[in-house]
């Protein structure tokens, strides 16, 4: 199963087109959140992680929603990997991309 992870920094930001562009990448389920890519401590990012299963995929539209620093992303992917799941950033022009 594909799951969607959301994130803009503000209340003033808007995630819809991600939204839709994790829709069109068949995400069964999206998790979406206003915080800051600056804390680690993510609740959604957290709660798409957790529901990943073997042979499940976490996808974002941009890098950057997903980490902040190059730390925080190794990290992220290293507990998207124990969840036994990938982790792609979903790009509306080119497809799927790893």
């Amino acid at each position: 199963m594909n799951y969607g992870y959301a994130r803009v920094s503000t209340d003033q930001q808007d995630y819809e087109g991600q939204l839709v562009a994790l829709n069109g990448a068949g995400c069964a389920k999206v998790f979406a959140e206003k915080e800051s890519g600056a804390k680690t401590e993510r609740k959604a990012l957290a709660r798409a992680i957790n529901a990943l299963e073997l042979g499940d995929c976490l996808i974002v539209t941009k890098l950057d929603r997903l980490a902040r620093s190059t730390r925080d992303l190794l990290n992220t992917l290293d507990a998207v990997a124990k969840r036994g799941a990938p982790a792609h950033v979903y790009d509306r022009v080119l497809s799927m991309r790893t």
